[in-house]
């Protein structure tokens, strides 16, 4: 039984490894490939993922329900492995041929094709895997640290692979897609042990009836979700965008690009497996501080970094300012899942978590990529980061004021069960 255990823990932490190997490969060298190989400007670039998250903002409120509905069934997540396995024929045969045609069609054809694997199709995975390893008793965190030793094997290898050939990064993610589908298909979770992990027999009990409509509206209703949404628009929608066109940044301070990007993707291997490394004491810190807390620190740590981007721009600290998202991912990643579970009714995890996450953020994304992109062109990357920076600060205290901590919701209940 131990071994069995044991041998669990490795197949999530696979799933892990290889989603997020997929994940950091396309968008550590998609902005790379978008302006060297497709030879798009900013503006055109920044449809990509507009329309990359526009996707995802369709889908998302399907995916929650449908997840939630499924509970650990893999149908869901079987239809996204299989999305993923075809990023290397699309983008090699069809993705150049449709910018040909038409660049607007093309970016956005492809973003929206790239959603159904990334954007949207991370939160189907983000929140099977937490749900099933949380049905094991396992800390969210532990499992979730093989996601940042993918990062760092990919920013490793595919800056090699990219600059020998720069569609090998996307057939390298097919075939982590056949990996993927094998360890999915072999991972099997004890449906009677979900929930066990929730203290109160009345929280277990809960778990187990049915979702109804009235549950998912009560999710609208509480002010911690608007909160948390404002939130992830600061945080997560603002680390997104601000990682899609930094690499083309970075890689302006040196004369020769291809060595830029060598450099940058050294920089982003050592700050993914620094950031595996903090992912296994975060869970304990959050624990002590809170998820809000963890929340507010996250976001703090971004701003910091997107500033000190445009105000300090020696190669040195445009490195430092990258390798603070070792410390700002992992705060984030963990303290999203435990807010989630600490605030919200868990039966609805999958939808608060693809709504309240995943949906805000890609409103955010839909509309600050595009933006984003135009300022970069109209007044340059260092006027644009410190105007980033300032929307950052702006959605974070807007959220941490709204949002109430899951202290709060504790002592409510414990104050219900008592009565």
């Amino acid at each position: 039984m131990k071994n069995l255990k044991q041998l669990k823990f490795w197949n999530f932490g696979g799933m892990y490894y290889f989603y997020f190997m997929i994940w950091a490969l396309i968008f550590a060298f998609l902005p790379f490939w978008l302006n060297k190989t497709a030879n798009l400007d900013t503006s055109v670039s920044g449809l990509v993922f507009s329309a990359m998250a526009i996707t995802a903002l369709v889908l998302e409120p399907l995916y929650g329900v449908v997840q939630d509905k499924l509970g650990l069934r893999k149908w869901l997540f079987g239809f996204v492995v299989l999305c993923l396995l075809f990023i290397g024929p699309f983008v090699q045969f069809a993705f150049i041929p449709l910018l040909e045609i038409n660049a607007i069609f093309g970016a956005v054809v492809g973003g929206a094709y790239l959603s159904l694997c990334l954007n949207g199709g991370v939160g189907v995975v983000e929140a099977y895997i937490e749900r099933s390893s949380r049905a094991s008793n396992y800390e969210y965190g532990h499992v979730r640290l093989f996601g940042s030793l993918a990062g760092g094997t990919a920013a490793f290898i595919g800056g090699i692979m990219f600059v020998q050939n720069s569609y090998s990064i996307f057939w390298a993610c097919s075939i982590s897609a056949v990996v993927l589908g094998i360890l999915l298909f072999v991972l099997r979770v004890d449906k009677d042990s979900y929930g066990e992990e929730t203290p109160a027999d009345s929280d277990e009990k809960e778990e187990e009836t049915p979702v109804t409509k009235e549950n998912i509206m009560n999710v609208f209703k509480n002010r911690s979700f608007w909160g948390f949404c404002i939130m992830m628009i600061g945080i997560a929608t603002m680390f997104d965008v601000f990682d899609q066109q930094f690499p083309n940044y970075f890689a302006s301070f040196f004369n020769d690009a291809s060595q830029g990007e060598l450099v940058f993707s050294r920089i982003a291997s050592v700050q993914v497996f620094l950031e595996a490394g903090f992912m296994i004491a975060t869970p304990f810190i959050i624990n002590k501080i809170g998820a809000k807390n963890g929340l507010i620190i996250a976001g703090a740590v971004l701003f910091i970094r997107v500033l000190g981007s445009a105000l300090f721009t020696e190669i040195w600290m445009l490195a430092i300012w990258r390798l603070l998202a070792a410390i700002e991912m992992p705060l984030m990643l963990v303290s999203i899942m435990k807010y989630i579970t600490g605030v919200f009714d868990v039966r609805l995890s999958a939808t608060v978590y693809m709504l309240g996450f995943n949906f805000a953020k890609q409103v955010g994304i839909t509309i600050f990529s595009y933006v984003m992109g135009v300022l970069y062109s109209a007044i340059g990357f260092q006027s644009g980061y410190i105007v980033m920076a300032f929307i950052i600060l702006a959605f974070v205290i807007a959220g941490g004021l709204i949002m109430r901590s899951e202290k709060y919701y504790t002592k409510n209940s414990l104050e219900q069960h008592a009565a």
